[in-house]
């Protein structure tokens, strides 16, 4: 189903929840990239995967909501391997290769305890299920 108006306006209704509580260009992202997608693939799984690969290469996901990342850039292993048959795990949206500094501020916003004394990977996963959480609790 397309995401966006035939004059280009984001169809919110239409976006997955998490988006509906972001930003406009996020929005944008993410619509205009899985229609795009559609046309080119006409898929919508594929088309789906393609708009999540867009928007997370902008923006990483804290909490139930996608904010801009400070650079631009892939997000994982997976994503920075790229292609049809992309290698590594995916991050689900957590910029993995951020600074340590950055997941422990993303970990501190999150309430996530033990933060100061885990590593890179742990901030991570639990990075990754705060997220979960706080996406289930808002739906």
């Amino acid at each position: 189903m397309p995401k966006t108006t035939k004059s280009g306006a984001v169809k919110k209704s239409e976006l997955p929840s998490t988006l509906q509580k972001s930003s406009a260009k996020a929005q944008r992202t993410f619509a205009k990239a899985h229609d795009a997608a559609v046309k080119q693939y006409g898929d919508d799984e594929r088309a789906h995967r393609v708009a999540y690969d867009a928007l997370k290469h902008s923006f990483e996901k804290i909490g139930d909501h996608w904010e801009a990342k400070a650079q631009k850039g892939p997000s994982d292993s997976r994503a920075r391997s790229g292609g049809p048959n992309p290698q590594g795990t995916s991050a689900e949206g957590v910029d993995a290769n951020a600074s340590k500094k950055h997941l422990v501020e993303v970990a501190r916003r999150l309430d996530i305890p033990g933060r100061s004394t885990m590593s890179k990977g742990e901030l991570v996963s639990a990075i990754k299920k705060a997220n979960r959480r706080a996406t289930a609790a808002s739906r």
